[in-house]
């Protein structure tokens, strides 16, 4: 019996040491993601996700004073930043590889690593879309108006950083799913089904394409106002590396599905605010 109990003890023993460095793995796995983040600024890209907040009303064809004083409590619950980092830690533990995150955080480590990152984190972060805009398409025109080449450096680095029909499907593919989850909640009355809803913004993207590209284009063009045209140049060739362009496919997915899980969740708390509308 005495053998036996130790026995038990050896196998208890050793299952709990098992465990723990299980759960100790798993958190130094946490803390490089965490690092991940903050170093190449995806936290704050992550963030600034809930501007986007702003735009739902617009796009059942309300205001978002339709929704009365809670609107603001419940977008910024909804757009919780520690829901959506969390839900963006869930994801890249199981997607993020170690080869892509070691080559993200060597690149965005570095002296112009880190002062793109402010950069963007910056303009993430600007509430004024419009006038940031604006800014930008002025410097564009001041680019075209002197011949510059920096227009046709900023195009390159904005298709590096993902392709435009990567950009239209995913604005796409957020308004289908916002429009059915609020369909679905009672917040509107959709008079057409999902086939028919997305044939109609199908025949919408060649006005959505432009639109895409020129505020791609001044975007860049304001973000990156304080480069030159060689550190634009620097940070395109690094963008196009296999290893970044990959990392990049996964952020852009992992932005994407965020946004979209938020505005399903948007849907459903606004069904307790609002009457049912018809569009």
């Amino acid at each position: 019996m005495m053998t036996a109990r130790i026995a038990l003890r050896s196998l208890v023993f050793g299952w709990a040491m098992l465990v723990a460095t299980v759960v100790s793995v798993q958190a130094a796995d946490r803390d490089r993601l965490e690092a991940f983040l903050q170093v190449t600024g995806f936290d704050v890209a992550l963030e600034s996700i809930k501007l986007s907040a702003s735009s739902a009303p617009q796009m059942l064809g309300l205001e978002a004073n339709d929704f009365g004083a809670q609107w603001t409590l419940m977008a910024d619950r909804v757009f919780d930043t520690d829901v959506m980092h969390g839900l963006a830690m869930d994801i890249l533990e199981k997607t993020l590889s170690d080869d892509m995150l070691i080559h993200g955080v060597e690149f965005y480590a570095s002296d112009l690593g880190q002062r793109l990152v402010a950069a963007e984190n910056t303009a993430h972060m600007i509430e004024d879309d419009d006038l940031k805009r604006k800014e930008g398409a002025d410097l564009v025109a001041d680019m075209v108006a002197a011949g510059a080449p920096r227009v046709g450096y900023l195009k390159q680095m904005n298709a590096a950083v993902g392709s435009q029909d990567t950009s239209l499907r995913s604005i796409q593919e957020i308004q289908v799913r916002f429009l059915m989850a609020a369909a679905g909640a009672g917040v509107i009355e959709l008079r057409m089904d999902e086939p028919d809803l997305r044939a109609l913004m199908q025949s919408q993207e060649p006005e959505l394409r432009i639109s895409l590209a020129e505020g791609a284009l001044s975007g860049a063009a304001y973000t990156y106002r304080d480069f030159t045209d060689d550190e634009i140049l620097a940070y395109t060739d690094a963008l196009e590396q296999p290893l970044m362009a990959q990392l990049y496919e996964l952020m852009n997915a992992v932005q994407f599905e965020i946004t979209a899980n938020r505005f399903e969740a948007l849907a459903v708390e606004m069904a307790a605010l609002q009457p049912a509308q018809e569009l």
